[in-house]
């Protein structure tokens, strides 16, 4: 094992670029029409006199991070361009230290900043999530090394400094241990308003050559892996599961699906009377079968405040908007949650960190727990590339993808960007019929090795500041 080099943040500079969407995505309270992209250019400095640059990027998801009805989709804009603001200023002023060590130098003052700004956990993530992925871009741009290869030699510099429960767990050889796969399944998500059948979009077709239905969608990318959304109302959701699973039993071959609460469900109880009518429910035996999980069905407000061990054993159910920092998996698990998702928007430390607790926990009690790989819509180039690296970083075998299908491919990118990645990451884009780069799925399935292969965080191409504008002041 090498070193890990020590290095300091000296600056960032933010650019944003927007995003339409071709289909309207509905998930919990909101429904996504467009969103700007946030992207992150990180400068470093390492302490041999090397300096460097590094990117990430992320789309500024309205009602996720935080859902306060009162807020408009320009304030949460705003608060997630808040909490970068103000995660770089900690991280900058962490000084030399290695690129984990910044982060959890950084970490304390700047969720109390964020807190004492009105800024909730999650929110505060996005701010360190996208900056850390950027100085892990910078670091192996310049040593030439694969974020996998920074990992296995934990050149990253990862303790268990945030993350103290894992205390006699050996994480140098769970770090040692990790890989990308050669390719990894994208689960399809059905969003509460997406068409199920071909027939649901008559008269309102856009017919743009791309699958407008789940229907379609199966024929065209022949998915295996389904990610479903509930809205809260156990009437509705059954009987639109019902509707899927009369297309997913017809058309997908053998499949597999998980439940995406989103929040929506008020406690526990409502979530058993939920499970228990699946169960009873002809329609649904198939379905119910194929489950892996049930992700955050519970409002943020009620997740953490009682016990789940009733549903837990039936079917894993698994924390995501409530994963606020890095104390909550070992509360969860201790409320009887087997599950934790890792998402890029959340920390690329964090999604590690938690897979190993997985990991320790299996040995611990017996088996059980999982992780999953969720998507927030993340877009073509630097943003799907480091979320699909991480997820398979972190042992996933399928992640929720959902950009592909919500937005026309790289659009919004200039054509000579994206020609740029479809000639490094040809395994992973193909040039559509209207000439822009898209995710190459095939068989359900994308492929990772280029990413898995490119210097630094999962991308041989850096995108085109120019054709982007600086990102507004949210201070």
């Amino acid at each position: 094992m090498t070193s890990a080099p020590r290095l300091r943040l000296t600056a960032i500079e933010a650019f944003e670029r927007p995003v339409t969407l071709r289909l309207p995505f509905r998930f919990g309270v909101v429904t996504l029409r467009e969103a700007p992209q946030l992207f992150i250019r990180a400068h470093v400095r390492l302490s041999d006199g090397r300096v460097g640059e590094g990117v990430s990027a992320e789309l500024l998801v309205p009602k996720w991070f935080d859902k306060s009805p009162e807020l408009s989709n320009e304030d949460n804009f705003n608060q997630l361009r808040r909490a970068v603001a103000i995660a770089a200023r900690h991280m900058v002023g962490a000084g030399e230290q290695t690129a984990f060590g910044i982060t959890a130098a950084a970490n304390a003052g700047h969720r109390a900043e964020c807190t004492a700004a009105g800024l909730n956990g999650l929110v505060a993530s996005f701010g360190t999530a996208l900056i850390e992925r950027a100085i892990i871009d910078a670091l192996g741009r310049l040593d030439k090394m694969p974020a996998a290869a920074l990992v296995r030699d934990n050149r990253l510099g990862i303790t268990i400094a945030l993350t103290p429960d894992l205390a006699g767990f050996d994480l140098g050889s769970y770090l040692a241990g990790v890989k990308p796969a050669a390719t990894i399944f994208a689960r399809h998500t059905v969003g509460l308003v997406d068409a199920i059948t071909r027939a649901d979009t008559q008269g309102k077709r856009l017919d743009d050559g791309l699958p407008e239905s789940l229907e379609e969608v199966i024929a065209a990318y022949g998915h295996v892996y389904f990610k479903l959304k509930v809205g809260g109302k156990a009437d509705d959701d059954i009987e639109r599961l019902a509707q899927i699973a009369a297309v997913l039993d017809r058309a997908a071959g053998p499949y597999r699906a998980t439940l995406d609460g989103n929040e929506q469900y008020e406690n526990v109880d409502a979530v058993l009377e939920l499970w228990r009518r699946i169960g009873e429910d002809a329609r649904l035996a198939r379905l119910k079968a194929s489950l892996l999980l049930i992700e955050q069905p519970i409002t943020r407000a009620q997740a953490l405040s009682k016990p789940v061990h009733a549903l837990a054993r039936d079917i894993a159910v698994e924390i995501d908007e409530s994963d606020s920092d890095y104390d909550v998996f070992p509360r969860a698990r201790a409320l009887g949650y087997h599950g934790i998702s890792a998402k890029s928007c959340k920390g690329f430390y964090r999604a590690l960190l938690n897979s190993a607790r997985v990991v320790h926990y299996n040995e611990q009690y017996g088996g059980g727990f999982v992780m999953s790989a969720e998507d927030l819509t993340t877009q073509g180039g630097i943003a799907v590339q480091q979320d699909l690296l991480l997820a398979s970083l972190v042992g996933a075998t399928h992640v929720e993808r959902n950009g592909h299908h919500y937005v026309d491919g790289m659009a919004g990118a200039p054509q000579a960007e994206q020609d740029a990645y479809l000639a490094a990451h040809a395994d992973l884009y193909r040039l559509s019929g209207n000439g822009r780069a898209r995710l190459n799925i095939q068989n359900g399935a994308v492929s990772l090795r280029s990413i898995g292969e490119a210097h630094g965080l999962g991308s041989a191409v850096v995108p085109d500041w120019t054709q982007m504008t600086s990102s507004p002041k949210a201070e």
